[in-house]
């Protein structure tokens, strides 16, 4: 039978006694080769010569496919995998494969519920040390990797890859059914069962069904009451991520999606989409009640109030209700007092966008409603309207 040597600490055994040597020092701590730029030490003389390379740059292993280089031959096999699609690591619960056992060890965690990384700070615990890491970043500030085209600063490195797409629009993950691209990979996956119709997670209190887990978890909040993501600048709470990043904008005033035919520029795409039908003339949401047309979803389902009689934007004041919230905010500044439109020539403000256009037409001098009689000009219509019932002598 082959001798074995095994550590006294974890039982681990080794076919020569110079591999159980190095890996006692895994135990031990010690590191007696270090790095002669950076001082970083190691356990081995091979793990040396592997960091060696981030100084000089040398990559000498290159995949035959795509030409990417790497430091080390065993990075360049793995690599292959992504053209092979070979993984070769089976989860033996849920059947899921992985390129490599130590994302294999990883996701058996979402099985067992193991998470053995906690944080320091606030004791939230983690799968993998990766993950504890970017976390760790929220509490020290930390946001080494910047982007050189518009110095946004990222907390990772893959966060960083991906914002540089909005720059270069690179959007490398393609739906096989319609075509259509996606900047992330899990936007991909999420995306496809709009063509399978498949609607899996169920919300247990009204019944909605979606997609995927994290579309459910969020939209579970909305009974629940929960806003657990907060702003840093003015602590308004919202109830995932993207909300909390979109308003950041508002902060930053970062409009990162221009309009390609007016140039006006958005804070998110979903804006910019609904703008474009500006000028494309596009409104592909119509009322089935009195096929009048919309831009958008929220536009119509605000307009089909009107149908309804529904006003559901009760003022926490005189219980007066509204159709929106835009007529619920106009009205609350009756009780608050607030005039936010001034009016740069003689600073009077109003509580209306629109009440202060009408007044500027009195320094102007003239209206946009003309009488089609006399050619006398209006700033109201209504007013217009008066003139010609009773005041235009040329209707007598």
């Amino acid at each position: 039978m082959e001798r074995t040597y095994p550590c006294d600490v974890c039982n681990r055994a080794f076919k020569q006694r110079k591999y159980l040597k190095v890996h006692r020092r895994r135990h031990t701590g010690e590191r007696p080769y270090p790095c002669n730029v950076c001082n970083k030490r190691f356990i081995n003389t091979s793990s040396l010569k592997v960091h060696q390379g981030t100084h000089t740059g040398e990559r000498p292993y290159c995949c035959a496919v795509c030409s990417k280089t790497f430091r080390l031959l065993q990075h360049l096999k793995i690599h292959l995998r992504v053209h092979t699609g070979e993984r070769p690591y089976p989860c033996n619960v849920c059947n899921k494969t992985f390129t490599l056992l130590q994302h294999l060890k990883v996701h058996r965690r979402v099985h067992t519920g193991e998470r053995p990384y906690p944080c320091d700070v606030c004791n939230k615990t983690f799968r993998d040390a990766g993950s504890r890491k970017v976390h760790q970043q929220l509490h020290s500030g930390e946001r080494p990797y910047c982007c050189d085209v518009c110095n946004k600063t990222f907390g990772n490195k893959s966060k960083l890859k991906v914002h540089l797409r909005i720059h270069t629009g690179e959007c490398p993950y393609r739906c096989s059914v319609c075509n259509k691209a996606f900047k992330l990979l899990n936007h991909l996956k999420a995306h496809q069962p709009v063509h399978t119709g498949e609607r899996p997670y169920r919300c247990d209190v009204c019944n909605k069904t979606f997609i995927n887990k994290s579309n459910l978890k969020v939209h579970f909040r909305i009974h629940t009451g929960e806003h657990p993501y907060s702003c840093d600048v003015c602590n308004r709470t919202f109830s995932n991520t993207n909300n909390l990043k979109v308003h950041h904008r508002i902060h930053s005033g970062e409009r990162p999606y221009p309009c390609d035919m007016c140039n006006k520029t958005f804070s998110e795409t979903s804006s910019l989409k609904v703008h474009q039908r500006v000028h494309t003339g596009e409104r592909p949401y119509r009322c089935d009640m009195c096929k009048k047309t919309f831009r958008d979803t929220g536009s119509l389902k605000l307009h089909q109030h009107v149908h309804t009689g529904e006003r559901p934007f009760p003022c926490d004041r005189c219980n007066k209700t509204f159709r929106d919230t835009v007529g619920l905010k106009v009205h609350q500044r009756v009780h608050t007092g607030e005039r936010p439109y001034r009016c740069d020539l003689c600073n009077k403000t109003f509580s209306v966008k629109s009440n202060l256009k009408v007044h500027k037409r009195v320094h102007i001098g003239k209206g946009p409603y003309c009488c089609g009689v006399c050619s006398k000009m209006f700033s109201l219509k209504r007013v217009l309207k008066k003139h010609i019932l009773s005041n235009c002598k040329q209707h007598r």
